[in-house]
């Protein structure tokens, strides 16, 4: 990988913002402004390598989180709906869709009868694997030109750290 790069539209803008306001510092922009494209990237491939197997980024969410929680690889739709960051409504739809595919199933909770429990079925359990595996080979691909991921890691989960405590 090469330390010397083109110039990209973040740069064109950076480079008007100046000249428009040059008593604003856009610095930030190379950073942020590149994280949000990135991200939008990423996102396009994320919806692809998922479209083939039937998945949305959301519904495999799901999937991978069942599978997470280990042998019968079930949870609440509470701990489902903390688990992924999915708002209560966005999850009982992917949970219906899920659950006419044979992606899972509903079950009676053992302790408390009153609660459902949202269970991978076999056919889900063999898809998400199936899909984890491609995801997995995806992300090495998407970030097989980072000089230190470690590093990135590192310093994207202190920011975010940081974020949070800041906006919360």
């Amino acid at each position: 990988m090469s330390d010397i790069h083109e110039p990209d539209q973040v740069d064109a803008i950076m480079a008007a913002w100046r000249r428009e306001r040059p008593d604003a510092d856009p610095a930030p922009q190379g950073i942020v402004g590149r994280l949000h494209r990135i991200a939008g990237m990423l996102d396009a491939a994320l919806d692809e390598n998922f479209a083939r197997f039937g998945l949305s980024q959301g519904e495999f969410d799901v999937l991978a989180t069942l599978r997470r929680a280990g042998a019968p690889y079930e949870r609440t739709a509470g701990d489902l709906a903390e688990q992924t960051m999915i708002t209560t409504g966005g999850l009982s739809k992917r949970i219906d869709r899920l659950e006419t595919r044979g992606l899972i199933e509903r079950t009676v909770d053992a302790i408390d009868t009153r609660r459902r429990n949202i269970r991978l079925s076999a056919a889900g359990l063999t898809l998400v694997d199936e899909a984890y595996t491609a995801h997995m080979a995806l992300e090495h691909e998407l970030i097989k030109h980072i000089a230190d991921p470690e590093s990135l890691a590192a310093a994207l989960r202190n920011w975010g750290s940081e974020l949070q405590d800041a906006h919360s």
